[in-house]
């Protein structure tokens, strides 16, 4: 079955680096795109970075733009959001997705806690 499994979430203190990835499985992860969301307590998800399937193009939130960068392997099926410059504005549970035409898929998340 369908699996999005997100990994490296945890606490940091402002300034630092955390390095997310999430796995995937049970589908053909080069024709999807990826997509890194974000929710905090009483906001709506929000895209925080967007790969191509092929990995030749991103888009990106203003708020993390030149601080986090996502990646892919396929050969790997994974996606990867290095975040740098870590503020306490960036905690929210980070969310995994993958969408394909009609077909779109979710992680179950992983929190990122920034706070000294």
């Amino acid at each position: 079955q369908v699996q999005l499994v997100e990994s490296g979430g945890g606490l940091v203190q402002p300034g630092g680096s955390l390095r997310l990835s999430c796995a995937a499985s049970g589908f053909t992860f080069s024709l999807y795109a990826m997509s890194w969301y974000r929710q905090a307590p009483g906001k709506e998800r929000e895209l925080v970075a967007h790969i191509s399937s092929t990995g030749g193009s991103t888009i990106y939130a203003e708020s993390v733009k030149g601080r986090f960068t996502i990646s892919r392997d396929n050969a790997k099926n994974t996606v990867y959001l290095q975040m740098n410059s870590l503020k306490p504005e960036d905690t929210s549970v980070y969310y995994c997705n993958a969408l394909w035409s009609t077909l779109n898929y979710w992680g179950q998340g992983t929190q990122v806690t920034v706070s000294s």
